[in-house]
């Protein structure tokens, strides 16, 4: 989800925070290695996309009581089924928590159900630092023409991140919904913050919070021990994002550390070459712990399901590509739309999605390749 700018660099006066945090409790304890390998050898080979109805510009819309939309959400969801993907990567927010807990409750509740009747299990997120840094409840704003992902906006926003005394309310949003599903199998696992250190520099730079990566590494370990500390039975991630070298954790950013020394299971988004998409696959491999590829296929950044899937296949990655249905969040569009809107021209292929919104394919091709991969076809 990131993209404009992929060198944020974290000041080095940050480097010795990690050294800060106070060891987990035998209760509540990150996964072992063994642990999270007999876990993921229970799971089907993992295949899916980051969802959102085509209906909603952002997660606001997608959860929000007016705008719910659970028809749309089992349509769509049906659609990926039939070619054979069996999760989605689906992204919460904490104002919804604030706004209306049983509500939210309900309709997470409700999206499950659908999944369910789907045999897609999600991975939820928690938190996200991308796009837009003031959000707000309430209607949002229309797609503004020719521009990807338009109105997508951050949890917790920069108000919050910023602000000690609203930490309370946001690991009352952590704790009660991960303890809310603490036990739902139909859960696959909590994506604790997505991309923490990205800063925007393409689309929100000038308007970010000043010292904003100081304030998400004090508050991500947290994150993970109030998720933790409803010992959910699902496995917690935070995927890598950026950086060229991820083989030791002395090579990463310490952002990077706490995710990587955090996680029960190891994600990661990449939307390179095939070639750059396998050497960051080896690098990871030597921690010795499930792999999910939480964001990848970008078309005209070289990542496509034809080069991706199998390199994944082979390794045995879950692969979660970005977008499903072509819609509000308009993520059809290449990143350098925010620099050059797509107004009275279009790009000459989609960027990211792979169906239409009445369930045409983009390209036949690709979902033949999945139905292939996944064996999909072989049940029909």
């Amino acid at each position: 989800m990131l993209r404009l700018n992929h060198s944020v660099h974290i000041l080095v006066l940050l480097a010795g925070c990690t050294t800060l945090l106070a060891p987990a409790s035998p209760q509540s304890a990150r996964w072992s290695e063994s642990k999270s390998n007999a876990w993921y050898q229970q799971q089907p080979w993992l295949v899916g996309s980051n969802y959102i109805p085509a209906s909603a510009i952002n997660e606001l819309e997608m959860w929000q009581e007016d705008t719910f939309d659970p028809q749309q959400i089992d349509k769509e969801l049906g659609w990926a089924e039939d070619i054979g993907m069996n999760t989605m990567r689906v992204f919460l927010h904490d104002l919804l928590w604030q706004q209306d807990a049983s509500g939210f409750r309900k309709r997470i509740d409700a999206f499950l159900a659908i999944c369910a009747k789907h045999h897609i299990r999600p991975v939820f997120v928690l938190f996200d630092s991308c796009w837009d840094p003031s959000p707000k409840l309430g209607p949002q704003h229309p797609p503004i023409p020719g521009v990807h992902n338009s109105g997508w906006v951050q949890s917790p926003g920069k108000m919050a991140l910023s602000n000690a005394a609203e930490y309370p309310r946001l690991q009352a949003y952590v704790e009660g919904v991960v303890g809310a599903f603490a036990n739902d199998d139909r859960i696959l696992a909590w994506d604790i913050w997505n991309e923490p250190s990205n800063g925007n520099g393409g689309a929100y730079g000038k308007v970010e919070l000043k010292g904003k990566q100081a304030f998400v590494l004090k508050l991500l370990p947290q994150v993970f021990d109030w998720a933790r500390s409803v010992r959910p039975s699902q496995p917690l991630t935070s995927g890598l994002w950026e950086g060229a070298d991820w083989s030791s954790a002395e090579k990463l950013d310490p952002i990077a550390r706490v995710q990587l020394d955090q996680s029960d299971i190891l994600s990661f988004h990449n939307y390179g070459w095939p070639e750059d998409f396998e050497r960051h696959v080896i690098a990871l491999e030597n921690y010795h712990r499930p792999l999910i590829c939480t964001e990848y296929m970008a078309r005209g950044a070289g990542s496509t399901f034809d080069t991706i899937l199998p390199v994944a296949k082979k390794h045995n990655i879950a692969a979660i590509n970005w977008g499903l249905v072509l819609g509000k969040t308009q993520t059809n569009l290449p990143w350098d739309s925010w620099e050059r809107p797509y107004v009275s021209d279009r790009p000459q292929i989609w960027f990211h999605e792979v169906f239409y919104p009445d369930g045409r394919p983009y390209r036949e091709r690709e979902l033949s390749l999945i139905r292939e991969l996944t064996g999909r076809g072989q049940h029909e």
